[in-house]
């Protein structure tokens, strides 16, 4: 149970060193990509009925693609249907509940980080608990946050570009596509690295934070790199970094903030299978070795990109360290700001 003595302890340890979770997940599954797919052997009689994949998000968003992306050839592997399911709401927090709480053995989601982790810790209200009421299964794809600032940003280098962030102190805007997204706990946990005091300004979505960049209403934004990527390819925005430890494939051209010499703020995005908390060892294990597979073959991991995400697959027990360390990082966020969410 995620308390608050060891969100206080967390904090500390947020503040004075960086996230150790990229030392200590395992390896992805690119070593299966050159091996041909295979049908998944053994004695377990799962799954034995069509497999509902629930997402939280409409369809074309990019946890939707992640989704259907391993859907088909995730089908061909177990023996029965995998069909994607949509139930947008509460920033996926719906579909999410439903998984939590299904009780057929044959339904699981394609979730995201904030409802895995902080869910609960940013609503006391949500009707699910993370750490409690979910299987952790397999991570799909991960993505960094791009760091972008208006064409305006004085300086070349990505500290140059922080630089002038910090100088516009008190006056200084950005903006996030909710209370309590990841965009949100990202740069306020930046803002904790670099002394950064811009204030939040809130938006529906992405697309209308870019909006509000471009119009020069506010200065910084964290963004996905795919909807990042052309206007800083245009000219029409500046990149500072990427918030992964290491150059991300999906902008290869970015350094990462590490490069600036920012230090505990390596934050990333990611979807992941997980299941209901009963569901049976053997099926999470036969349904962990299918998903393996699936995500290590070329043309999954092909999708993946074009959907925005890095292929990465790996174990249940990484996973839920993942989850685990995610948790505690944005729950001391969560409590340095007080930040709650209805969502």
């Amino acid at each position: 149970m995620i308390t608050k003595r060891r969100l206080l302890e967390t904090l500390a340890a947020t503040l004075c060193a960086p996230a150790a979770w990229a030392q200590q997940t395992s390896p992805t599954a690119s070593a299966a990509a050159s091996r041909p797919a295979r049908p998944v052997t053994g004695a377990v009689a799962w799954p034995t009925k069509p497999v509902h994949l629930l997402v939280g998000f409409p369809a074309g968003a990019s946890p939707d693609l992640a989704a259907r992306a391993i859907a088909e050839p995730l089908s061909k592997l177990l023996g029965q249907p995998v069909i994607v399911e949509n139930q947008p709401g509460s920033s996926g927090n719906i579909a999410a509940d439903h998984v939590a709480k299904a009780q057929d053995d044959h339904t699981i989601g394609a979730l995201i980080n904030g409802n895995l982790t902080i869910a609960k810790l940013l609503n006391p209200k949500t009707p699910f608990d993370p750490e409690k009421d979910f299987a952790p299964i397999c991570m799909i794809g991960t993505a960094p946050l791009v760091l972008a600032v208006t064409p305006d940003a004085t300086g070349a280098t990505p500290a140059d570009l922080l630089l002038w962030a910090r100088n516009l102190n008190d006056k200084g805007k950005y903006g996030t596509p909710g209370v309590g997204t990841v965009g949100h706990l990202g740069m306020e946990l930046l803002k904790s690295r670099t002394n950064i005091t811009a204030r939040h300004v809130p938006f529906t979505g992405n697309p209308q934070v870019i909006s509000a960049m471009l119009a020069g209403q506010i200065q910084l934004a964290l963004l996905p790199p795919g909807l990042a990527r052309p206007h800083i390819m245009s000219g029409k925005l500046k990149a500072v970094g990427v918030t992964s430890p290491e150059r991300s494939p999906l902008f290869s051209e970015l350094p990462t903030l590490r490069d600036a010499n920012v230090r505990g703020a390596d934050l990333e995005i990611w979807t992941a299978i997980a299941a209901p908390a009963s569901l049976p060892a053997a099926a999470i294990a036969k349904l962990n070795a299918a998903l393996v597979e699936v995500v290590g073959t070329p043309p999954v991991q092909q999708a993946l990109l074009t959907a925005g995400w890095q292929a990465k697959a790996g174990t249940p027990l990484s996973l839920g360290y993942r989850m685990r360390n995610d948790t505690s990082q944005l729950g001391g966020v969560i409590m340095m700001r007080n930040i709650r969410s209805e969502a």
